[in-house]
C-alpha cells in the first residue's frame, strides 16, 4: 500500500460484530480491525455490503468508521459510502474524510435500474467531496452494470480512481485496461481473485481475510507477485470458501467461519436469515479443512 494509493493492496471488507440484542459490538470491531492490519492486510473497508451497512442507522454507520479509523489510521480505512440519493452518498463521503480516511467506496445508483447519465451524474456528485472514489460495480446485486466503457468515461472525467471489479467476469480486466490503463482494477469477489491478480489487479477488497488474514494474504502477495507455484495450491485449498463471497448467503458464510477460526463472526441482522442447515454444514466442513491444514 502507498500513501497515494490508498485503495491497493489486501483491504478487508469488514464484518461487522453484533451483540444477542443485534447491537453493535464497537470494541470488538475495534479489535477485529486491529487484528486484521496486525495479520498483515493492508487496509479495512467498513459499510460495505459485508458490514451489513444497508441496516445500520445514520448514527450506527458514522461510528462504525469512526471506531475503524481509531483502531488503525484513515490512511489504511476506505469506507462504503453507497445510498440511494447522490446527496446522501456524498454526505457520506465527506463524514469519511472529516474522520481522516483517504478513498471511500461507492456503488452506481441502486434504488432503481439506473441509466448512464444517472450513474455519470451520481459520481459527479460524489467526487466533489474531494476524495478519491473507487466505483464498486456489482450488477448482480444493483441491476446497474459498470461496463468496461463506462467505467473509462467515469476515469476520463476524473470521478474515479479505481474499480472494484464485482461481475465475476475476469476477461473486462483486460478491457478496462486497454481502455483506462491508469483506473486502477482491485478484485471484489474474493473467488476469482488468482485470475485478476494474474491479469494486473491493484488490489483485493477481501471477504475471507475477515477468518483467514494471513492465508488470504500470502495468497495474493503471491498471486499478484507472480508465484504461481505458491499461489495456485493454496488457491485451490481455499476456494471452496472463496467461492462462498459470490453466493447470497456470503454474510453468514463469512461470519460463520470467523466464528470456527476463533474469532467473533456472530449474528446478521434481519431480514438476513440463518445459514441452511446443508450451507452450514458445507461452510463448517471447508473451514475446518482449512484450519486443519494450518491455514489462518
Amino acid at each position: 500500500m502507498t500513501g497515494h494509493h490508498p485503495w491497493r493492496g489486501v483491504l478487508v471488507a469488514t464484518a461487522l460484530p453484533l451483540n444477542d440484542d443485534l447491537s453493535v459490538d464497537y470494541d470488538k470491531y475495534a479489535g477485529h480491525c486491529a487484528w486484521l492490519v496486525e495479520n498483515g492486510c493492508d487496509g479495512v473497508v467498513p459499510n460495505g455490503s459485508l458490514g451489513e451497512y444497508q441496516v445500520l442507522t445514520p448514527e450506527e454507520r458514522a461510528r462504525v468508521v469512526e471506531t475503524a479509523v481509531a483502531a488503525v489510521g484513515g490512511e489504511r480505512v476506505m469506507p462504503g459510502v453507497a445510498a440511494y440519493g447522490s446527496a446522501e452518498a456524498r454526505r457520506w463521503a465527506e463524514q469519511a474524510g472529516e474522520a481522516g480516511c483517504r478513498a471511500v467506496m461507492l456503488l452506481p445508483p441502486n434504488a432503481y435500474r439506473a441509466d448512464e447519465r444517472s450513474v455519470l451524474a451520481h459520481y459527479a456528485e460524489v467526487a466533489r467531496s474531494g476524495l478519491p472514489v473507487v466505483a464498486y460495480n456489482n450488477p448482480i446485486d444493483t441491476k446497474v452494470d459498470l461496463v468496461p466503457e463506462l467505467l473509462a468515461r467515469l476515469h476520463g472525467e476524473g470521478y474515479i480512481r479505481g474499480v472494484k471489479e464485482f461481475s465475476g467476469d475476469v476477461r473486462r480486466a483486460y478491457r478496462i485496461a486497454e481502455l483506462a490503463p491508469e483506473l486502477d482494477l482491485l478484485t471484489g469477489a474474493d473467488d476469482v481473485l488468482l485470475e485478476l491478480a494474474v491479469a494486473g489487479a491493484k488490489g483485493w477488497v477481501a471477504g475471507y481475510p475477515n477468518a483467514l488474514p494471513r492465508a488470504c494474504v500470502e495468497l495474493y502477495r503471491a498471486a499478484a507477485g507472480g508465484d504461481l507455484g505458491t499461489a495456485l495450491p493454496l488457491y485451490r485449498q481455499l476456494h471452496p470458501l472463496l467461492r462462498w463471497d459470490s453466493r447470497v448467503e456470503f454474510v453468514q458464510a463469512i461470519k460463520l467461519s470467523m466464528d470456527i477460526a476463533g474469532r467473533h463472526g456472530g449474528p446478521c441482522r434481519p431480514p438476513r436469515a440463518a445459514l441452511l442447515p446443508g450451507q452450514e454444514a458445507a461452510v463448517r466442513a471447508a473451514t475446518e479443512k482449512a484450519l486443519a491444514a494450518g491455514l489462518s
